[in-house]
């Protein structure tokens, strides 16, 4: 499924003010419902409701490498996670990547966004 994208730093601040998180070892997941969602959906171009996702990664992360493999890891276990679950849409959902996800691989991200998922009940229930 497609997502949208969240670029706007109004946003970052309110989901994190606002929203529910859970913290795991290697990324911090956000979750909000976006009150938008219905008003996007116009301009969509299969009149769909999606979810708008941002990635947030911390200079204390380390230089412009680091910080862009840690933000493909997390891309991709994102893409992995929409394949094998259906996630309720209308939501504003920002990861943010922690100190470990430098080191980390690709399938221990996917573990950790997995779980966040799952305990913010992101999975449409089947």
């Amino acid at each position: 499924m497609k997502y949208g994208v969240l670029n706007e730093n109004h946003l970052f601040v309110k989901t994190y003010n606002k929203g529910k998180k859970v913290v795991c070892k290697r990324i911090v997941l956000f979750v909000l419902d976006d009150k938008h969602a219905r008003f996007l959906q116009k301009s969509h171009p299969q009149k769909k409701i999606v979810n708008r996702i941002g990635l947030s990664v911390t200079k204390k992360l380390g230089g412009a490498v680091e910080r862009n493999r840690a933000k493909r890891i997390i891309r991709e276990a994102w893409r992995t996670v929409t394949k094998q679950h259906e996630l309720v849409v209308g939501k504003l959902i920002v990861i943010s990547a922690r100190e470990a996800c430098n080191e980390a691989k690709s399938g221990e991200v996917l573990k950790d966004l997995t779980y966040a998922a799952a305990r913010l009940g992101l999975f449409a229930k089947q």
